[in-house]
């Protein structure tokens, strides 16, 4: 087994690489220094170099295991260093793929040692702690450090760049309030900026989507900086709504068309007829303009006035609300006429939150999601490709 490079050695390398390869160098050579300081962080939490015979020494190098990255000068390969023995080891420069997995052990370990802890929740704690002895103190401590970096993370200036699109979303978890189990909701913020980027902008918990809370919300994403939005998308909701006309007044509002599609379906009176309508909905929202959707809403609202009256009104009342997208680019409206992008995000907050099922307060909660959240829009921060293409000229005026 080969010792580590010496820092004097190490550094000549990179110098030699850079001056020969000039900035095709730049990954290969973060990449070796990456691994040396991996290597050099488990030295210190061990208590003794690599070979080196010492009292202090709490653990023993254990190899090291591949790891993929997604970075700013591409994907890379790292070698992280393992441990065996009693100390406890991850490398500080990856400690961002582990803040969603601490934030969960912190919910269940708050669970256990509020008291509501059952045989379910003590396995899934000794699961992910590795351990079922654990003090009020040491999950104060734990969580509080954490909740220091997300605090950071969610209230991250918004100034230096504009954000065109906004994408914004609620969702709803149980929590524990005053010895109940009630439903809080999960206000998130997505912004598209104007290098066609992805960026998770916010998140806040409340225990209601009313006109307040979404107000307080949006009021500060504004505080921190948020500028240069022009088109927002969302669902229907009337608190979030009336929030939108007062902070952005004059700003485009798409109505998501997926939840427009399943609101439709309230309306149709017999289920035989679900199918016919979900195509025809489908057909003009995916049509080429705005003026050829809207031809085709007309005769679909004289089609159902007499078979299905509160759906033909329910049509003439709120499909122009979906139909905003077109004046974007043809090349963002697949992407930007729904709330997708809030969906899928969704997803993986559920697959994390079912494991917790009920929370024993909002800020376990709001440090779990917003956990998840930071790590998502890190990745998409540093994704090679940019989400969309903002240099596209505004789509040409279409005849009817």
């Amino acid at each position: 087994m080969t010792r580590p490079l010496t820092d004097h050695t190490l550094l000549d390398q990179i110098v030699n690489d850079i001056s020969a390869k000039g900035t095709d160098a730049l990954a290969e050579s973060f990449r070796l220094l990456l691994n040396h300081a991996m290597a050099a962080e488990r030295s210190k939490a061990l208590g003794a170099a690599p070979y080196e015979r010492s009292d202090q020494r709490k653990g023993y190098a254990n190899g090291f295991k591949d790891k993929s990255l997604q970075t700013r000068l591409g994907e890379l390969t790292v070698k992280v260093p393992q441990v065996r023995g009693e100390v406890d080891f991850y490398p500080s420069a990856l400690e961002r793929g582990t803040r969603t997995e601490r934030a969960l052990t912190m919910a269940i370990a708050e669970m256990y040692v509020q008291g509501v802890s059952t045989r379910r929740v003590s396995s899934i704690l000794c699961k992910l702690a590795g351990t079922l002895e654990i003090s009020s103190t040491q999950v104060s401590r734990a969580a509080a450090q954490l909740d220091q970096q997300l605090a950071l993370w969610r209230n991250e200036s918004l100034t230096s760049i504009a954000y065109p699109y906004l994408v914004l979303d609620a969702r709803y978890e149980k929590v524990r309030r005053d010895g109940a189990v009630v439903d809080c909701a999960v206000l998130i913020a997505f912004g598209v900026d104007a290098a066609g980027q992805r960026r998770v902008l916010g998140v806040s918990t409340a225990l209601s989507e009313a006109h307040l809370h979404w107000g307080q919300f949006l009021d500060s994403l504004q505080e921190r900086g948020l500028h240069g939005t022009t088109f927002i998308v969302s669902d229907d909701h009337p608190g979030l709504r009336k929030a939108i006309c007062t902070r952005f007044p004059g700003v485009l509002w798409q109505r998501c068309q997926f939840h427009l599609q399943q609101n439709a379906l309230q309306y149709v009176p017999r289920i035989s007829l679900r199918t016919e309508v979900a195509a025809e909905l489908r057909t003009l929202l995916q049509a080429q303009n705005r003026p050829l959707a809207e031809a085709l809403l007309q005769p679909m609202i004289s089609k159902y006035r007499k078979s299905a009256p509160e759906l033909s009104a329910w049509l003439e009342q709120n499909v122009q609300e979906s139909l905003t997208v077109f004046s974007l680019p043809p090349d963002h409206r697949q992407r930007m006429r729904t709330s997708n992008m809030a969906e899928r995000v969704n997803q993986e907050i559920k697959r994390r939150t079912r494991v917790a099922r009920i929370f024993p307060n909002t800020n376990s909660l709001l440090r779990l999601v917003s956990a998840l959240l930071c790590d998502i829009s890190e990745d998409w921060e540093t994704a090679t490709h940019p989400y969309l293409n903002m240099n596209l000229p505004p789509p040409p005026l279409a005849s009817a």
